[in-house]
């Protein structure tokens, strides 16, 4: 419950930023502002699962084709009392795996070709464990509803930055924006976006790791399988944007240590120490 509370402020602060750089450049800024977020929402609501899939040349596949994998998510949803998930297969060697969809009704759980050989059963178990609890926690509508609303503030940071280059802001005192409100918009508020968006991701990785290992019915299969994926990940990085990165269960750019500093996911072996603290039920 603290943690749905917490995302949900969350989300408002980012609403929140983008509001105040609109109303930076007066009632117009706002109202586009507020347009623009509803717009973006929307988008983010319908399409997000779409994009992301296509995004990973993933594929989908029945059951006389991955047997192993349907079985496993007819189990898992069982247990998590939710419909079973369109299933899909990512031709990726690093391993790795997703959930999207904005609601159980309409979600979809992906795996790539290097999580499969890797992963015993129970491993795999575990990884789908995690996903299938991150559909019911409807984890990924806002996941893709924090990523838009970053991405769209960075969007403006970016307008900001061009049209300050090209003397575009030099009368917005009289608007309202002025040389506070380009300050704002092109360096705290990129910033903030980002913290945010990370602090959303990393609380809803915790949970989903908690409530996977229920799921499971043991945390033992999903911590020896985020040992092993953090393992390969850095000799396999795999190849994925920025802007989904926090969709996967292994955090993609794992074997760059730039990128570590702002990554969307707890350290693995945090989440290794919480998982095993945890009593098998």
């Amino acid at each position: 419950m603290a943690n749905n509370f917490k995302t949900v402020l969350l989300l408002g602060l980012l609403t929140g930023i983008i509001l105040f750089i609109g109303s930076l450049w007066g009632r117009q800024g706002l109202t586009i502002a507020l347009v623009m977020s509803i717009a973006m929402n929307f988008a983010s609501y319908f399409f997000s699962d779409k994009i992301a899939l296509r995004m990973y040349r993933a594929e989908p596949v029945t059951r006389e084709q991955a047997p192993q994998i349907h079985r496993i998510v007819d189990f898992l949803c069982s247990r998590a009392g939710i419909p079973t998930p369109k299933v899909y297969l990512i031709p990726d060697d690093s391993p790795n795996a997703f959930a999207t969809g904005r609601d159980p009704q309409h979600a979809s759980v992906a795996v790539t070709q290097g999580a499969l050989r890797l992963l015993s059963e129970d491993e795999l178990t575990g990884v789908l464990a995690h996903e299938i609890s991150h559909v019911k926690n409807r984890d990924i509508l806002i996941s893709s509803v924090a990523a838009t609303l970053a991405g769209m503030i960075m969007w403006i940071a970016n307008m900001a930055r061009f049209a300050a280059f090209f003397g575009g802001g030099r009368d917005r005192d009289e608007e309202g924006g002025g040389a506070l409100g380009g300050l704002v918009t092109i360096i705290v508020a990129p910033i903030a976006a980002m913290l945010i968006q990370m602090w959303i991701s990393r609380t809803r990785e915790y949970q989903a790791d908690a409530s996977g290992a229920e799921i499971a019915g043991s945390p033992h299969g999903l911590a020896s399988a985020l040992q092993k994926l953090e393992n390969y990940s850095k000799r396999i990085p795999m190849e994925a944007s920025p802007n989904t990165a926090h969709m996967l269960i292994m955090h993609p750019f794992s074997g760059r240590a730039l990128m570590n500093l702002f990554s969307t996911h707890p350290s693995t072996q945090k989440r290794i120490e919480r998982l095993l603290e945890r009593k098998p039920v």
